[in-house]
């Protein structure tokens, strides 16, 4: 679909933002990235791993089919990368910024944002460095929520709190216009009333 819509350039883009499904494909990932410029701002869950600094390699002899053979890997003197999750917990309360992204029926809608450059962990190996980004609720025992974005080293904070908006004003505008509106229950067979009817709804 990306390649795609690159290819019609009818639709021009800058950043694609996706739930946990697309931030645990590499191939996603892989394919956002293909032009150069296209950021990406993903979801990915609680479990995944990644070192704070990029982890020192050396090379590994081994024999395969009697020919000797040499490997990079992480040295073991490292530190084993850390879930995003133990990252989280492992910042201070002074590394979090509070923001506003929204005004709700009760008031302004904030939470807590933080942002740190990380290492990726694949199968044992280092992998992309990108930006770990993690929201939670303000108040005690706040549940997290994790992100990476492929982002210039130079991308400062509010970028990120906006495209976690943005994520969310999409997936309501998708959820409200299917319960609210019959999004899901058209019988329209042709683009042009496809798009006036999701427009409508929309």
């Amino acid at each position: 679909m990306l390649r795609d819509i690159r290819t019609a350039g009818i639709l021009p883009f800058t950043s694609v933002v996706a739930d946990c499904l697309y931030g645990k494909s590499p191939a996603f990932l892989d394919a956002v990235e293909e032009d150069g410029s296209t950021i990406y701002f993903v979801s990915i869950p609680s479990d995944t791993r990644c070192w704070l600094q990029g982890p020192i390699m050396e090379a590994k002899q081994y024999t395969y089919k009697g020919e000797v053979r040499a490997k990079r890997v992480v040295a073991q003197h490292e530190k084993a990368p850390m879930t995003v999750e133990g990252v989280a917990h492992s910042f201070h309360d002074c590394l979090w910024y509070r923001r506003q992204v929204s005004e709700g029926t009760k008031g302004p809608i904030e939470y807590e944002f933080t942002k740190r450059q990380v290492t990726l962990c694949h199968d044992g190996s280092p992998a992309k460095t990108v930006w770990l980004v993690i929201k939670r609720t303000c108040g005690a025992n706040p549940p997290y929520w994790y992100y990476i974005s492929n982002a210039p080293v130079s991308t400062r904070l509010p970028l990120f709190i906006w495209l976690s908006g943005v994520r969310w004003a999409i997936e309501q505008c998708v959820e409200e216009t299917k319960t609210e509106l019959g999004m899901d229950q058209y019988e329209i067979r042709k683009y042009v009333g496809w798009h006036h009817h999701r427009l409508t709804c929309m």
